[in-house]
């Protein structure tokens, strides 16, 4: 790990109305590093990551990107700098195939405007390769006939092949099973080991305390605990996540509405 994060959030604070969703949160990730986020549902995650990916502007507080300060306006900006966000639904289209599934909106054009069909299923192949998922069959299936954890790795493919530095993870084994939620927790880590600053959002401090290398907790809106993996309990991590002490802020209330989710 580098000494100079790739991602910092310094004292970034964001509002909807009178609740205050984040207060002044510091928030660290540091290349070929998986950091993990972790909360009781209102503590902050999704506005955070919402935040970083763009669909949210910042109140308050400054974001830096490999050591610059930056202003992450909109998805499109945050892309450019290559940030890549798996939400918890994939946002993949089931009725289409592997290949027009990664390449949905950012499809490979031939000299006549008509679809790359062979440079897009190779690139399709290639990433699916580099990333060592080996349970699809064929790129030219559709998504409808995966498994959780086949959708899984298309989405986290799909991610990173657009020259990513940052892929953020939200609940990424949620509702699979014992043997996709491997298959998932292995990509995460070889993510990490091809150099990609990694974010897992997770509610499974099992999956957590098997992947990440550094872990930060947010409770009401606040960074309440940072840890390093190797030298925390999963009973301090609860600890922190239940009971962490916050300072008394106006506004800062204990909710579990979207805005704060």
């Amino acid at each position: 790990m580098t000494d100079t994060a790739l991602l910092e959030l310094r004292g970034v604070s964001k509002h909807f109305g009178a609740v205050i969703a984040l207060h002044e949160v510091d928030f660290r990730v540091y290349p070929g590093c998986v950091t993990a986020l972790v909360g009781d549902n209102g503590a902050g995650k999704s506005t955070l990551i919402k935040s970083v990916a763009g669909i949210y502007r910042i109140d308050g507080g400054e974001v830096l990107y490999e050591g610059q300060k930056v202003h992450i306006s909109g998805p499109r900006e945050a892309a450019d700098l290559g940030i890549e966000v798996v939400y918890q639904d994939l946002a993949l289209a089931d009725n289409l195939d592997v290949v027009q599934n990664m390449f949905l909106g950012r499809e490979e054009l031939e000299s006549l405007h008509t679809l790359d069909e062979i440079k897009m299923e190779a690139r399709a192949q290639d990433t699916l390769q580099s990333l060592s998922v080996t349970t699809i069959r064929s790129v030219r299936q559709t998504v409808a006939g995966l498994s959780g954890g086949q959708r899984q790795s298309v989405a986290v493919a799909k991610a990173v092949m657009w020259n990513s530095r940052l892929v953020i993870l939200d609940e990424p084994t949620a509702a699979l099973g014992v043997a996709q939620t491997r298959q998932v927790l292995d990509l995460v880590k070889r993510l990490a080991e091809q150099g990609l600053g990694v974010v897992i959002v997770s509610h499974n401090l099992h999956d957590i305390f098997e992947v990440a290398d550094n872990i930060t907790v947010l409770r009401l809106g606040q960074n309440v605990a940072e840890f390093k993996r190797t030298e925390v309990t999963q009973e301090q991590v609860v600890h922190a996540i239940t009971a962490g002490k916050l300072s008394k802020v106006p506004g800062v209330v204990d909710t579990t509405e979207e805005v704060t989710a």
